[in-house]
């Protein structure tokens, strides 16, 4: 008997790595050479028929797109299962990249990279991977591994980037476009491996019996699950403002161009260890209070900034900051999501609050140019920041980590 057990516990063990690892290798490469992308933007621009500002204008457009198409990429997963929807993902997201090189004008930009690309990465995004996750890992182990799949994101990033710019310089940006092409192609197996299947969690009878409209009208009247879309909000402000100004807030502080370079990485490093700290936090302790622990983090750690010299020695010490507390909410604002609804429709819920995030991120990138413009800094848009972290620190706190169905009657 005790052999039988320890049969079924490996199994699992050896199901969990496997989940895990095909969920960070494909959120990895999908996030990653999303990032990459960036590194082909001089190369575009020595373009006769395409301007600076017009192939901004289509990575802009493709952020937006990304948020506006998730929820319904959610919907596709919830209705035909993972598996097919993150295949359409990839090859659409694998179409748009290909595009990108014959596309002369800012109309052809915009479609191939703005519209089709990132309706491929918006269809084969973090809600859809992580519902996956979510449908095929016990309950007790979800948290770590939400934290497992998210270090993924900035994994990729740290890996891809320097490959995609080594190619960039050696062979020019075409073959930086081929390169990150394949590299899409070469995740599609693992859509394989996160298909849906009948999870081995048990369905309560409300999760059952409740469709997806139902769901979403239950969703949208309750507090918890406005809250937390909310915070969500706070959260994209926070990450594009950074992702975006990093580099001039390094510049403006007197520091050369390399120190920018040193920066971003930090962060991507220690997003890793925030990120998978954050999964064995919340697979033990309350999901809510790490979310509003997080965000006042935020804030404290963006005030001690604002006050501290601005040498080499304070931004770095902020970069490792920032990096252990960047996508580190994410796998509890899934965990959440999950915890309220169940699996059955985590895919559209979570793309709903990615919407969120997507709109918020838009703001940060925007107000952060807007306020550097109109002042020569950014002092104002990081007290902004610092303000809606405290704003999403208190707004979480309400949350109730139950099933939500009663609550919204």
């Amino acid at each position: 008997m005790s052999e039988a057990t320890s049969s079924n516990g490996q199994g699992a063990n050896k199901s969990f790595i496997l989940i895990v690892i095909a969920a960070s290798c494909l959120v990895a490469v999908m996030f990653g050479s999303r990032n990459s992308l960036s590194l082909t933007i001089q190369g575009i621009d020595q373009s006769n028929t395409l301007d600076y500002l017009q192939i901004s204008f289509a990575f802009a457009l493709g952020q937006l797109i990304v948020g506006a198409i998730s929820p319904f990429g959610g919907m596709i997963a919830d209705k035909y299962g993972t598996g097919k929807t993150l295949t359409m993902g990839i090859l659409l997201a694998l179409f748009g990249m290909l595009l990108i090189p014959y596309s002369t004008n800012v109309v052809t930009l915009s479609l191939s990279l703005g519209i089709i690309s990132s309706i491929g990465l918006g269809i084969a995004g973090l809600p859809v991977v992580l519902a996956s996750v979510n449908k095929l890992i016990s309950s007790e182990k979800v948290g770590m591994a939400f934290g497992l799949v998210n270090a993924g994101q900035s994994l990729g990033q740290l890996i891809l980037a320097p490959i995609a710019g080594l190619v960039v310089v050696s062979y020019g940006w075409v073959a930086c476009i081929i390169f990150l092409s394949i590299m899409f192609a070469s995740v599609l197996p693992f859509s394989y491996i996160l298909r849906s299947r009948l999870p081995s969690k048990e369905k309560s009878a409300p999760e059952v019996e409740r469709g997806l409209a139902e769901t979403l009208r239950t969703a949208f009247k309750t507090p918890s699950y406005v809250y937390l879309v909310s915070g969500f909000f706070v959260c994209g402000f926070h990450v594009a403002f950074i992702a975006t100004h990093m580099p001039g807030v390094i510049a403006s502080c007197g520091l050369p161009p390399t120190v920018s370079g040193w920066s971003l990485g930090l962060i991507g490093l220690f997003n890793i260890v925030g990120s998978i700290f954050a999964g064995w936090y919340i697979s033990r302790y309350s999901m809510r209070l790490f979310l509003s622990y997080t965000y006042f983090a935020r804030c404290l750690i963006v005030l001690c900034f604002l006050i501290s010299p601005k040498d080499l020695v304070s931004v770095l010490i902020f970069s490792i900051a920032l990096g252990f507390t960047y996508f580190s909410v994410i796998p509890a604002t899934a965990g959440l999501v999950g915890k309220m609804f169940g699996p059955k429709f985590m895919a559209t819920l979570f793309g709903f609050a990615l919407f969120s995030h997507q709109i918020g991120g838009f703001l940060g990138a925007y107000l952060g140019g807007y306020f550097f413009s109109i002042s020569g800094d950014y002092t104002t848009v990081w007290l902004l920041d610092a303000s809606l972290a405290i704003f999403a620190a208190l707004i979480h706190l309400p949350i109730k980590e139950k099933l939500v169905y009663s609550e919204a009657n």
